[in-house]
């Protein structure tokens, strides 16, 4: 018998993702925001009581980095307070959690990767909020995995990829960030980890995971390092060499050619960002690979795999 997964934020980056492979692991419940509205404390509970889940995988956050600033209140609903009652429900039920964190959860003054025993020291209200509801599901005492990620992208939703994409068919010159250091990581990537490390965790006793050994807090991200500049050079290098075949793409240009002709490279103070972001935010993933066998590719392999991947079913489904 499969287990019951609920898996919460089906049509955000991380999600949609999750949706196309958690069915191989289990039942899937899967809901959005208009089936499951997270800033109400009472659709949560009721939900999770009706489910009855032997796994939650909370995909869904306020991920608006800037606008978290103005609109705390929001910001912490979803990503401080929701992650807290769903573990309480969790816990009532004996089912375990799966959450997304961030790297937004260091200050970046480090040198050198963070690993998960480094200092928390949040600078940003959207960091802030993610680590209450880290800390809600850590002193909750149930089985629970918290994965921390860095710079998500997606072929869909909204992300720096699909910006810069749009950007580039408006204007001639990108003034973009230099001197902030991450690993961006794909969203796929992190579903795909995801979904290999519950594989491994299945009970072959019962319809459950094995979480006993295991929970905790893991980073999960790119392997390397780069820069928003890089970050973007890159990808309007790959966009100008795939010609056509690309769906994501020709929505993401809206069809029309890049114009984007020169990138400017500019300090965080330069470009004015009304948000704090730490200079430095790259995440080890040495206790991810120890514990599930797993690592994920380079960020420029993953960046790859967004114009390589559409193609090949392109091709498969024309062959």
């Amino acid at each position: 018998m499969k287990p019951v997964i609920l898996l919460t934020g089906k049509n955000g980056q991380v999600g949609a993702e999750l949706l196309r492979l958690l069915p191989q692991v289990g039942e899937v419940v899967a809901l959005g925001h208009d089936q499951l509205d997270l800033s109400n404390p009472t659709d949560i509970r009721r939900t999770i009581r009706e489910a009855r889940p032997q796994l939650i995988v909370n995909a869904a956050a306020y991920t608006a980095v800037d606008q978290a600033e103005t609109d705390e209140t929001a910001a912490r609903a979803v990503n401080a307070e929701a992650p807290g009652i769903m573990a309480e429900e969790a816990k009532k039920i004996g089912a375990a959690l799966i959450h997304y964190s961030t790297d937004y959860v260091f200050d970046g003054t480090k040198k050198a990767p963070y690993d998960e025993s480094d200092p928390v020291n949040p600078i940003n209200t959207y960091g802030k909020t993610k680590l209450t509801g880290e800390d809600a599901i850590r002193n909750s005492g149930l089985p629970h995995l918290v994965f921390r990620t860095s710079w998500v992208y997606a072929t869909r939703g909204r992300n720096f990829l699909l910006t810069i994409l749009r950007l580039a068919t408006e204007r001639e010159e990108l003034r973009i960030v230099s001197d902030q250091v991450g690993a961006p990581t794909c969203a796929s990537e992190v579903a795909g980890a995801t979904a290999k490390i519950l594989t491994r965790m299945r009970s072959k006793k019962d319809s459950g995971f094995l979480f006993s050994e295991v929970s905790g807090t893991y980073h999960m991200s790119a392997a390397g390092q780069t820069t928003w500049y890089d970050f973007a050079k890159t990808i309007l290098e790959k966009a100008e060499a795939t010609s056509r075949g690309l769906e994501w793409l020709a929505a993401a240009t809206q069809g029309r050619r890049l114009m984007a002709r020169r990138v400017i490279p500019v300090s965080t103070e330069e470009f004015g960002s009304p948000t704090p972001r730490p200079a430095y935010s790259i995440l080890s993933n040495s206790r991810l690979n120890q514990t599930f066998g797993i690592a994920l590719p380079e960020w420029h392999d993953q960046l790859q795999g967004c114009f390589v991947s559409d193609l090949i079913a392109a091709k498969r489904a024309a062959d």
